[in-house]
């Protein structure tokens, strides 16, 4: 038996049809509204209730992974710009010129979590330069969370949409 078609056969390359991506997808949007900045929900959640080992957590780590995420920008921000949208074409033309529905898959993982990327900058720009903390922190956080909800439905809802379209044509054609 041949190794590849092995493979291509565990795992179905026509990503909407298969459960694994709608899983990888889940995840995707369920990690990213929970980690805001590398801060877990929860320990928002505890410093909103006022928890004072909570809330002093909470203030470190925005500002670690603030100045961390800024400094990534800085050092490699035009890089990073320029990859990201190599990929995120290289992506697209493959998905929509070529037809490849694994393209389109990765394509519309991609580029809803590109917008949460530089929503996470923006925000990790204001918490450090306004020095955020405690409840002006926690307001950031939950309009932040917010916005990231908002794009994973629209997100979610768009892929979901192109993924039954792609099914209903391929087993009408296929």
């Amino acid at each position: 038996m041949d190794w590849y078609s092995t493979v291509f056969e565990l795992i179905d390359m026509r990503s909407f049809s298969n459960l694994w991506f709608w899983i990888a997808l889940a995840v995707l949007w369920s990690s990213a509204s929970h980690y805001l900045l590398g801060v877990p929900w929860d320990m928002i959640t505890r410093a909103r209730k006022g928890h004072p080992q909570a809330i002093d957590d909470m203030n470190h780590l925005a500002s670690i992974n603030s100045r961390r995420i800024l400094y990534i920008v800085r050092e490699s921000g035009l890089l990073s710009t320029g990859l990201i949208f190599f990929l995120l074409t290289g992506a697209l033309l493959l998905g929509w010129v070529y037809g490849r529905e694994f393209a389109q898959a990765v394509f519309l993982m991609l580029m809803p979590m590109s917008l949460v990327w530089i929503l996470s900058v923006r925000t990790a720009t204001q918490i450090d330069a306004q020095g955020l903390t405690g409840d002006a922190l926690i307001s950031k956080f939950n309009r932040h969370r917010l916005l990231v909800q908002v794009i994973g439905m629209i997100s979610i809802f768009c892929t979901a949409i192109w993924g039954m379209y792609q099914n209903m044509t391929s087993s009408i054609l296929g």
